[in-house]
């Protein structure tokens, strides 16, 4: 009799430890697509969008020279980039990087409108939407570095 009090007791804790297993399953897949995004969104404000600038290159020369900005707003657009990249990588600092990203992607589109004639125009929005993934996922960490501010 002991015997089988003990497999049931064992099939129970393995049933339940299964199902916590479950539940949590939903969240650390999330977390883990989140950290994916803001990997993949870092990478690319540094790399093929900051780096291009800070090291001006004809591409982004070319750009810049056209809606009439000079170097210095260049230079200054890639700082912002990059600084936006790594605030995604630190956990505390990344949902307001996303939040001040989407906002600079913003201005982007209106400056896409405007000075380059509607060319690739959509192109920002596209950033837009991981990015307020990012934001909406750390959303209490950012509810709590503004509280800090206060």
């Amino acid at each position: 009799m002991p015997s089988s009090t003990t497999a049931a007791t064992a099939t129970t804790t393995s049933a339940a430890t299964t199902s916590a297993a479950s539940a949590a399953a939903p969240g650390k897949a999330l977390r883990r697509t989140v950290w994916t995004l803001r990997v993949l969104m870092a990478l690319f404000f540094a790399l093929a969008s900051a780096l291009p600038k800070l090291l001006a290159l004809p591409d982004a020369t070319t750009v810049f020279d056209a809606i009439g900005a000079g170097d210095w707003f260049m230079y200054l657009t890639g700082l912002v980039e990059l600084a936006g990249a790594v605030g995604l990588l630190l956990p505390r600092l990344a949902g307001p990087a996303a939040t001040a990203l989407i906002a600079f992607l913003l201005c982007a589109f209106a400056v896409q409108l405007t000075a380059m004639h509607g060319e690739n125009a959509g192109t920002p929005f596209l950033f837009m939407v991981p990015l307020a993934v990012i934001a909406w996922n750390r959303r209490t960490e950012t509810a709590a570095l503004l509280r800090l501010r206060r």
